[in-house]
């Protein structure tokens, strides 16, 4: 791997960084959210910090801080996290032949920064692994920028939570701020099924104790992703299916344009 000082200056390193700060603001309002919730559940401001340095990952943070408040066994808050953060195999599996070059230990520092976002710009942009891209340099640009994102509101929250009102409904904002992320990623017909399964499975198991409901939509969605991208002949029909569907609709719009016009 390049030096610090080379990988910075490095173009993809700055294209990289710039495409994700569209996204970054979002990430910044989740971040501040996840940090004042941290506080206001209990932990300490320590405490806090060290989650949020080495729980790169907001979902597991906000799923287990209310389990721990809630004297939940241990296994209970290991599963859970365990299964919050699954989609990370996915991303590290797909990642593997880009940075299979690298040193363990370089790809356990990689490994580090692997986040949703990242994961979706880098594969948008990459479709193989080549070593004369700057692939690594562009994904330490979009890491590092969203890790910055992040971790500096998350920070903030931490260290501001006892002064900030609880009635500033900071609750909702990160609600939106999520939709706003979740929104971006919809980029096809299999992704928006796959996150209406999930949303169709948490409210279905929301009755379920220790909000495992949202374990039941993650293992919902990981299950219809896989289906669809891998699993033979059963997701090649779902594809077609919805391939289908969408040309059906678009060719009875065009034909009641025609009839119109006629």
């Amino acid at each position: 791997m390049n030096t610090l000082r080379e990988t910075v200056r490095h173009p993809q390193f700055r294209t990289g960084w710039v495409e994700m700060m569209p996204v970054n603001l979002g990430i910044a309002a989740w971040g501040l959210v996840t940090g004042v919730a941290m506080v206001k559940s209990g932990l300490s401001v320590p405490l806090a910090l060290l989650m949020t340095m080495t729980v790169f990952a907001g979902s597991v943070q906000l799923t287990a801080v209310p389990l721990m408040m809630a004297g939940s066994p241990a296994w209970v808050i290991w599963a859970t996290a365990l299964c919050v953060n699954l989609r990370f195999v996915i991303f590290s599996a797909q990642w593997r032949p880009y940075f299979l070059r690298f040193p363990r230990w370089q790809r356990v520092a990689l490994g580090y920064f692997c986040a949703d976002l990242n994961y979706v710009l880098f594969m948008r942009r990459f479709r193989e692994p080549r070593d004369d891209e700057g692939q690594v340099e562009y994904f330490l640009g979009a890491s590092i920028s969203g890790w910055l994102a992040w971790q500096l509101p998350s920070i903030a929250g931490i260290l501001l939570a006892d002064v900030i009102p609880t009635h500033w409904g900071l609750g909702f904002a990160g609600v939106l701020a999520l939709l706003g992320l979740i929104f971006s990623l919809l980029s096809d017909k299999a992704t928006a099924f796959a996150a209406l399964v999930a949303a169709a499975a948490a409210v279905a198991a929301f009755a379920l104790p220790f909000r495992l409901n949202i374990v039941v939509a993650i293992a919902s969605a990981v299950c219809v992703g896989l289906m669809i991208d891998g699993g033979g002949d059963a997701g090649r029909r779902m594809v077609e299916r919805l391939l289908a569907r969408g040309g059906a609709g678009r060719a009875g719009g065009t034909a009641k344009r025609q009839g119109a016009t006629a």
